[in-house]
């Protein structure tokens, strides 16, 4: 798997994005989310690859990455400079009614992505997949022609590379005139190399999306509809990989409650003193 950034540390050369005025944002856990469902970021998104091309990030963040940010401020400033920031996994939705700061609907960054793919195809837009194993990435380029013949695949790099190669991969995605670009890495590697590099790919679109080419490609089964309802979907991934998994979910799921508990308490004392 590539290296990490130094240190986190990512430079950022462009002014923050300017928003629209009816755009409409919550903070949850130190952490800027947009009130949108599902449709509305695909809109959104779409609507970017129609307009000059000026490069926008859409980040999808879920528990795991919300107590990173708390320890990790390059992080924590990367995802904060999303176009689009939305989130991704019911528990955080839910916990963010409990501590009062209601997200309108989970938008999950797999099924955003397969929803951008459906669109694009219908709209002729073009997409770079950067990530994965090589098998992976090769079945879901095959996949896309099979399931959506209007869709332009104008590149893709599996995701074994070095930092001496950021470079030559950067100008293969400036060059391919792509309008989406999904980044099929682990966080925090994708959100930091996301917006350490937005300006010099030039992408409309810009998206990390975790292992979701594994899950579109049907390397990883996805949880079943009721699982994902009900919050468990994180349940569902532990057992498919529990070696791998049950450290972080077991840790992850720990700090994020806590937190919650925390900001719970903290909230209705306030309430209840003003």
């Amino acid at each position: 798997m590539t290296a990490p950034l130094n240190g986190h540390a990512a430079k950022h050369h462009h002014d923050p994005p300017r928003r629209a005025a009816e755009d409409e944002r919550v903070t949850f856990m130190d952490c800027p989310f947009d009130l949108v469902t599902m449709n509305e970021a695909v809109n959104r998104t779409v609507s970017w690859c129609r307009e000059e091309r000026r490069p926008h990030t859409v980040v999808t963040v879920n528990a795991g990455i919300l107590v990173m940010m708390h320890d990790d401020e390059a992080l924590a400033s990367a995802c904060r400079k999303g176009d689009l920031i939305v989130p991704d996994g019911v528990p955080v939705v839910w916990a963010s009614h409990l501590v009062g700061t209601a997200l309108r609907a989970r938008v999950a960054g797999v099924d955003l992505m397969a929803a951008l793919l459906e669109r694009g195809g219908r709209e002729r837009l073009s997409v770079f997949f950067l990530g994965a194993k090589e098998e992976v990435i090769q079945t879901l380029v095959g996949l896309c022609a099979e399931r959506y013949p209007g869709l332009r695949v104008a590149g893709h790099r599996n995701g074994y590379f070095k930092e001496a190669d950021h470079p030559a991969i950067i100008e293969q995605i400036r060059t391919s005139g792509a309008d989406m670009l999904f980044v099929g890495m682990p966080s925090p590697f994708k959100e930091l190399w996301c917006e350490q590099y937005r300006d010099a790919l030039g992408v409309p679109v810009i998206m990390g999306v975790g292992g979701s080419f594994d899950v579109l490609a049907g390397f990883i089964k996805r949880a079943p509809v009721f699982a994902q309802k009900a919050g468990l979907e994180w349940f569902w991934r532990f057992l498919m990989e529990p070696r791998k998994m049950w450290k972080r979910y077991l840790v992850t799921n720990s700090l994020f409650i806590g937190r919650v508990v925390k900001d719970t308490v903290k909230n209705r004392l306030l309430s209840r003193s003003a």
